[in-house]
């Protein structure tokens, strides 16, 4: 039989959620918008989020407009918060807005991903 699942809410999920700027608990699940330099970022951003998403075994809610792609998290089996959630939105955080630290890879120019709710 599969162990129960710790869920998070009130302040402890506040606290969890305080290492994720950007995430925020929004009727028992935690959402995330990033916006986007229009369609073809929109759509590579949604791979992403699909491939680490497949690679782990547990798949978010998207919802894909022309400039923003927004993630909703978590655990149905659970009824609720959990880590896989936490875990997963760390892990999409951290691609969706990563970018060259300097070095030899210099970045794109575009205005790309952005942690703004609207298109960047």
């Amino acid at each position: 039989m599969p162990r129960q699942e710790t869920t998070y809410k009130g302040a402890e999920l506040s606290r969890r959620l305080a290492a994720l700027p950007g995430w925020a608990e929004k009727n028992g699940a935690i959402e995330r918008t990033y916006g986007t330099d229009g369609w073809p970022t929109t759509l590579m951003l949604v791979n992403t989020i699909g491939f680490i998403a497949e690679a782990s075994d547990h798949h978010p809610d998207l919802a894909v407009s022309w400039g923003q792609v927004t993630v909703r998290l978590n655990t149905h089996s659970a009824g609720g918060i959990t880590d896989k959630d936490l875990e997963l939105a760390r892990a999409i955080e951290s691609q969706a807005l990563w970018r060259p630290s300097g070095g030899s890879l210099t970045g794109t120019t575009k205005k790309w991903v952005s942690g703004a709710t609207t298109p960047a």
